[in-house]
């Protein structure tokens, strides 16, 4: 075997690996995770077509308020999120992730670089964790803002408590995006870029294209690429 070929191999099985260790509580869990996650194996594709969730909004609905408690202590809403220059954004880049996902834990240095080039255009990134603390420890508030801290991310880091924001959005994985411009309306909803596994293997960033796009005046194409993270973790009813 080559050393290329057991590169890859050894890739492959680290990125399993992940998978398992993404799925966490087995109750929380369902088929439909295992499903998306098998799929991250390869690069992540546009599927404006993907079955939305059974709650939520789509590209051209307005984007659900806010007011959310922020790791700073500080209460947040779209009414006092600035953009890097401290003025009203032109949009915000709103991001459901969290502190225990490997997906969302490899997208985070990759955030923390799109929200310092995007907030200087004019669209600032706002992170939502939605998992229940009771079933993943490791997103409760104390250890988002350890993890903010560590990282320092220079982005507001909102705790959704009692899961009330992230069903309005109709977010089901972590990390997934809903980009909404000045109005609030959402122009692009989905995956970060085309690669989940490997930023060095990116080759297009679909929220700064969705930008690019809106600042000349266009629609975003595409407009909803699926995302590719772990489900949403809360209590079944």
């Amino acid at each position: 075997m080559s050393l290329t070929n057991l590169f890859r191999n050894l890739t492959v099985v680290a990125v399993l690996a992940l998978m398992v260790s993404c799925q966490g509580n087995a109750e929380a869990d369902t088929a439909t995770e295992t499903t998306t996650e098998t799929e991250a194996v390869g690069k992540t594709v546009s599927n404006t077509d993907t079955e939305a969730a059974p709650l939520g909004i789509k590209v051209g609905d307005k984007a659900p308020a806010f007011n959310l408690k922020g790791v700073d202590g500080k209460m947040y809403s779209f009414e006092n999120v600035k953009d890097a220059d401290g003025n009203t954004p032109k949009g915000y880049v709103v991001t459901f992730t969290c502190n225990t996902c490997p997906y969302a834990v490899a997208y985070e240095d990759r955030l923390i670089e799109l929200h310092n080039t995007t907030a200087a255009l004019g669209y600032p990134l706002i992170a939502i964790q939605p998992n229940d603390p009771e079933l993943k420890e490791g997103d409760n508030f104390e250890n988002m803002q350890q993890r903010a801290t560590d990282k320092g991310f220079p982005f507001v880091y909102l705790m959704d408590e009692g899961q009330k924001i992230y069903p309005a959005y109709g977010a089901r994985y972590t990390p997934e995006v809903y980009l909404v411009d000045s109005d609030l309306i959402l122009r692009y909803h989905g995956a970060i870029d085309d690669n989940a596994q490997d930023a060095d293997e990116v080759t297009v960033n679909y929220v700064e294209k969705a930008i690019e796009a809106i600042n000349n005046g266009m629609n975003p194409d595409p407009a909803d690429v699926k995302a590719i993270g772990c489900t949403i973790k809360t209590k079944k009813i």
